[in-house]
């Protein structure tokens, strides 16, 4: 660890743990590094989700930067990353201290993104002052259009409410029209910013397929007792159970939904169904589930993906964000090679370049990520991309789903 790591350690105890991490022997001559520095939630009701989808795609990022000798700049040079880190304990007030800090004191030539919708609106006024790209790629949020638009180097990577929740309504739909399922739906959202985005673009859309939401129920976040919600939907009549619903509650009514016999055909929730670990939240019992996102499985670029991030981690990565979190750091490494670490130019250069990444090639439109998977499902020990139907690597959704 060098000095300045040292130092910047210190400093971060207030906010509870801070690891500085210097890759490198020479890495303490400020010439030869690039400091790199983020706030994610290692303590706390985020640091699930942060631990699965965040942390180690940026730590095995900086892995594979530092063992090719470090980042490349527009001369040929290569700087090996230097990271400042700050547990935000998954509080927004620690976030934003964590942030400033960042850039008053640390001075970190680069700062990455925190996990969640809520963190990533919480700092973006932040970044946008201090003038750091931000690269929001855990947001979920209809507002992105708007968003990009107020902080011009803002980039929001994983869409709309509206968008997961009309890739839904487009699979029900054609599962309806083919006779597998009845027009009734139970849903259950969380009150909190992803459930709410998501049924308030999800009621119309239902409205319009001829959808009827025979129940249609939110609660409060930190929930834990799921089996009044599940009982109302056993008995509305409905095919299809919807809940857009963050980790924990994802993994509760998957539990109680198996411990009452609750088996509609379509049974869907939202963060976290394509998690590594649901497979064993579900007691392997997961075929058929279906969840927000997805990846393109028989990628090999994907494959590869996989199997690199299992041997660096220890586990495999999420079948959602993950790959759009590692492939945002592609693109933030071929910008810095193109243009280096001017902000400006950097934002200018993510905003308008093309980039080669493991979810293929990106290209931003009006600072948003558009190319995206809205629905996935469990199929064979994967977690399978299935709308949209049409894009390369899409699968048939399987409905019904077997019982538990």
């Amino acid at each position: 660890m060098t000095n300045m790591t040292r130092r910047a350690g210190l400093r971060a105890l207030g906010f509870g743990l801070v690891s500085g991490l210097a890759l490198s022997a020479g890495a303490a001559f400020a010439q030869e590094t690039v400091t790199i520095g983020y706030a994610v939630a290692r303590t706390g009701a985020n640091a699930t989700g942060a631990g699965i989808t965040t942390i180690p795609n940026y730590e095995l990022w900086v892995h594979h930067v530092n063992e090719a000798g470090g980042l490349q700049m527009p001369d040929g040079s290569r700087r090996m990353i230097e990271v400042v880190e700050y547990d935000d304990r998954s509080s927004n007030e620690d976030l934003v201290r964590a942030i400033e800090r960042l850039a008053t004191e640390d001075e970190v030539d680069l700062i990455l993104p925190p996990w969640s919708t809520g963190a990533n609106l919480a700092v973006a006024p932040l970044f946008a002052r201090f003038g750091y790209p931000q690269l929001a790629v855990t947001a979920v949020t209809d507002r992105a259009p708007e968003f990009a638009a107020r902080w011009d180097r803002s980039f929001w990577m994983l869409g709309g409410g509206h968008d997961y929740a009309a890739g839904l309504v487009e699979v029900l739909a054609a599962a309806h029209e083919a006779g597998t399922i009845n027009n009734k739906v139970a849903v259950v959202s969380v009150a909190d910013g992803f459930g709410i985005d998501l049924i308030n673009g999800a009621r119309p859309a239902f409205e319009e397929a001829g959808f009827e939401l025979v129940y249609d129920a939110t609660y409060p976040l930190g929930t834990s007792d799921f089996a009044p919600l599940l009982n109302e939907a056993q008995g509305s009549g409905a095919d299809s159970f919807i809940a857009f619903s963050y980790p924990p509650d994802s993994f509760g009514m998957t539990g109680t939904a198996r411990s009452m016999g609750y088996n509609p055909a379509v049974f869907y929730v939202g963060v976290g169904g394509a998690f590594p670990i649901y497979p064993r939240i579900a007691e392997n019992t997961e075929e058929g589930v279906m969840s927000i996102g997805g990846v393109n499985a028989d990628s090999p670029a994907i494959q590869g993906y996989f199997e690199d991030h299992t041997a660096f981690v220890g586990a495999p990565p999420d079948s959602w964000a993950s790959a759009i979190t590692y492939a945002s750091l592609e693109m933030l490494q071929q910008a810095v090679q193109r243009v280096g670490l001017d902000h400006a130019a950097l934002a200018e250069e993510i905003s308008t370049g093309s980039f080669e990444t493991i979810i293929g090639t990106v290209q931003l439109e009006d600072n948003q990520l558009r190319d995206l998977w809205w629905v996935g499902q469990w199929q064979g020990g994967s977690f399978r991309a299935v709308n949209p139907g049409d894009r390369e690597g899409a699968v048939a959704p399987i409905i019904p789903r077997p019982n538990w």
